[in-house]
This record gives structure tokens, C-alpha cells and sequence, in this order.
């Protein structure tokens, strides 16, 4: 795109930051990304193990963002948006602010169990590769940040016992981490909570769920041998950055923003990520970041935004299969289980270029146009018009006499046959 001549600052080189960077960049306006740690990429780097995301793809990705003309500063902390916005002469402000500050719980100690942070135990390994821990290790909490916890103490020799409140069918990591965890030797704790600790032992109560599926404590304690603990029951955001932002509004740990722009209470200053939802994922980030470009560049340009209307979910019954190639899935190559706690190696490997790009030519686009030319070509009335490349279709209805054929041709189900209003 042209250049716009618009300054943007986005704050946070995590997720949303980057994101939100990258098509800001697209649409031709100048992007400056402050970051307070001393690499980019957020939690992606200081909160997902490498032998999930190896260090080498998230930089390559930076990399890609960065040589579009996008400038990023690190270590530095911005403690006055307002100030920053105006001495920067930035038109907008992007906030990707992460959830980098650990929950925490009050848990009576006796002879100082040693009590740990999970998100500073992984960053500590992030950054100096290293970490000098107990053998006996319990991981309190259900998500997948104590299962990284785990999984990462596993491959530093430790035996790590994974203390969760809830059953394995309400837990909140994925089964797929989970599984993976407890294949290398993590073992798990279910409908547990910790009520103590001592020098080498913990005191944990039973929980039992109630009739809604929540858990509830017993009154029944048992002891569990531990030397440390680990805390991994959640992250909030570092509100320093925004603190001093006259009319921004928070609600249960996240900035009020507009549903479509993403705008926050304060004119020209946009959210994403983890600062601005409770669905705390790297995937809900990116997604929002985008989201949030594209508010910012109609804002930019004094337009009115709003999001595209979504079309109906295609069901497999609206599919031509038939157009496709049939094969079994391909299935992703892993290192073996017994290699796994004595490297961070990447766990779960990619494809081949060849096996990638014939995956994904088999993509089934469903309820997309693919722009495939089937129906252009069918229609015996000559009623569908070519817009051009990425326009797609449209339909003269002078013309049309409802044959269908086009639906029928159609092989991603994109074409829907309706009754004609009269």
C-alpha cells in the first residue's frame, strides 16, 4: 500500500502487538513497536517452551515483520501512554499489553517450602537456559502454563506432580498438552487442592464435584512429598503502562473496549490480546490484532468501521468432495517420548514442503470462494460475471433462472439457493 503519512504506536511486541504491526504495515502506515523486555514476542517467548515453539520460527516471523519497515524498542517500559502519544506525534495507539504477572494464592507455610512463580520459572529458562530446582516439584493449577511448567522441570531432572482442582474432563490445558505430559513422566493430581506446606511436604484436601460439576472441598487431607511448589494458576496484566491513562475503564482484569473497533474509552487508543479479553490464547491475540488494524486504518482515514458480516458455516452435506484427491491424513512427525526429557527439542515436528503443499491443496475451503471458476463456466444463461482476481463473482439475476447448477458445481458450498421473494 501507499504510504499514508499516519504514525502508529503499538505497545507489546507479544501476539496482538505484532500482529496488529504487520497489517497496520500493510496498510501504509508507519509502525513503531516499544517492547520492555529485551526480546519480542511476548508470552510466545517467555511463556511457551521451545520444544512447543522453537525460538528459530518466532524470530523468522519477527524478522518478516520487521524488514516490511516496521521498528521495534526494546527494554523500555512506558509508564505515560498520554505523554508518549503526543512527544511521539503518533496518530493512534495500539495496546497489546500481555498477561505477564503471575496469580496468586496464600498458601500457610511452615519451614519456607519453597514457593515458585511458573512464569518466572519459564522465563529463567528462556533466558539462561537453566533453572536450579528440587526433585520433588508440585504444579499447582489446571491450565497449560503449569503443564509447560511441568513438562519443562521434567527435562531438568526433576519428577513434577501436577496439583489440579478440577477432573481431567474440566481441566483447562488441552488434552493434547496433557497427554503429552503425562507420556514423559508428569504425574497428576486430580480434584486436589493445597491447604499447606512444610519443609518437604504438602497438605492437600480432596475435592469432589458437586452436582453442577464444580469442585467442592471434602474435609478429607492427605500429605504429598514436595520439596518446592510451583504456582501456575493464572496471569493478570501490568496495568503500570495505562495507570496514568485519564478515562480508560477496566472490567474483570480487562480494558472496556468497543465490540467492533476494539477502540477503548479513550479516543484514537485501541486494545488486543490479553489486555482487552479473558480469552487468553496466542491465537484470540493475533486475531485481534488484525481486528484492531483494521479499526485503526478506518479511524486513520475518518471512516466508520465495522466488521464483515460473517457467512454461514458450510456443512459437509453443501460439499463436492468429489473435486478432491483422497488420502489418509498426514500425520506430523514426533520425537520419541524416551528423547524427549533430555532435550528441548522440538516435540512435535512440521511437514515436509512437499507433504505441506499437497495438504494443502486438498483444502476444502469450505464455505469460501475459491475463485475455481465452476460456476462461471456451468451457467447455461451466462448470468455469472467475473469481478477479477480476489473479487470474485456476481450474480446478474436478469439473467438467472434458478437452475441451481452453479450450486451444484459449486465444489466449497460458497453458493446457496434460496426462494426467490415476490
Amino acid at each position: 500500500a501507499r504510504e499514508t503519512g499516519k504514525k502508529v504506536l503499538v505497545i507489546g511486541a507479544g501476539p496482538a502487538g505484532l500482529s496488529a504491526a504487520y497489517h497496520l504495515r500493510r496498510f501504509g502506515h508507519t509502525v513503531h513497536i516499544v517492547e520492555q523486555a529485551q526480546e519480542t514476542g511476548g508470552m510466545m517467548r517467555y511463556g511457551i517452551p521451545t520444544y512447543r515453539l522453537p525460538r528459530n520460527i518466532l524470530d523468522a516471523e519477527v524478522k518478516r515483520i520487521t524488514d516490511m519497515g516496521v521498528t521495534i524498542e526494546l527494554g523500555r517500559k512506558i509508564e505515560d501512554i498520554e505523554a508518549e502519544k503526543q512527544n511521539g506525534g503518533y496518530d493512534a495507539v495500539v495496546l497489546g499489553l500481555g498477561a505477564t504477572i503471575s496469580s496468586n494464592v496464600d498458601i500457610p507455610q511452615g519451614d519456607t517450602n519453597h514457593v515458585l512463580n511458573a512464569l518466572k520459572v519459564l522465563g529463567q529458562i528462556e533466558t539462561t537456559g537453566d533453572i536450579q530446582v528440587a526433585r520433588r516439584v508440585a504444579v499447582y493449577g489446571g491450565g497449560n502454563t503449569a503443564v509447560d511448567v511441568a513438562r519443562s522441570l521434567r527435562r531438568f531432572g526433576a519428577e513434577p506432580i501436577i496439583v489440579a482442582r478440577r477432573d481431567r474432563a474440566k481441566m483447562r490445558a488441552s488434552a493434547e498438552e496433557m497427554d503429552a505430559a503425562i507420556a514423559e513422566g508428569v504425574q497428576v493430581k486430580w480434584l486436589s487442592t493445597i491447604t499447606g506446606a512444610t519443609k518437604n511436604s504438602l497438605k492437600i484436601e480432596k475435592m469432589a464435584l458437586d452436582d453442577k460439576g464444580y469442585p467442592q472441598p471434602t474435609g478429607e487431607f492427605e500429605e504429598l512429598p514436595a520439596d518446592a511448589v510451583v504456582l501456575a494458576l493464572g496471569q493478570n496484566v501490568d496495568t503500570v503502562a495505562i495507570d496514568k491513562l485519564q478515562g480508560l475503564k477496566m472490567e474483570r482484569d480487562a480494558l472496556v473496549v468497543d465490540a467492533e473497533t476494539l477502540e477503548t474509552t479513550v479516543k484514537g487508543i485501541f486494545a488486543a490480546g490479553d489486555c482487552a479479553t479473558n480469552d487468553r490464547t496466542v491465537t484470540h491475540a493475533i486475531g485481534m490484532g488484525k481486528n484492531a488494524a483494521r479499526a485503526v486504518n478506518s479511524f486513520l482515514k475518518g471512516a466508520v468501521y465495522k466488521k464483515q458480516a460473517k457467512h454461514e458455516d458450510a456443512k459437509f452435506e453443501d460439499m463436492h468432495p468429489w473435486y478432491y484427491s483422497e488420502a489418509p491424513k498426514t500425520v506430523r512427525p514426533e520425537l520419541e517420548v524416551a528423547r524427549r526429557t533430555n532435550t528441548f527439542d522440538e516435540v512435535q515436528h512440521g511437514l515436509t514442503e512437499e507433504n505441506a503443499i499437497f495438504e494443502a491443496r486438498r483444502c476444502l475451503s469450505c464455505g469460501n470462494c475459491m475463485e475455481c471458476d465452476n460456476c462461471y463456466g456451468v451457467c447455461p444463461d451466462s448470468a455469472i460475471v467475473k469481478l477479477g482476481p480476489g473479487k470474485g463473482y456476481e450474480f446478474n439475476y436478469d439473467y438467472c433462472k434458478g437452475c441451481g447448477v452453479c450450486a451444484q458445481e459449486c465444489p466449497c458450498g460458497h453458493i446457496a439457493m434460496v426462494p426467490e421473494k415476490i
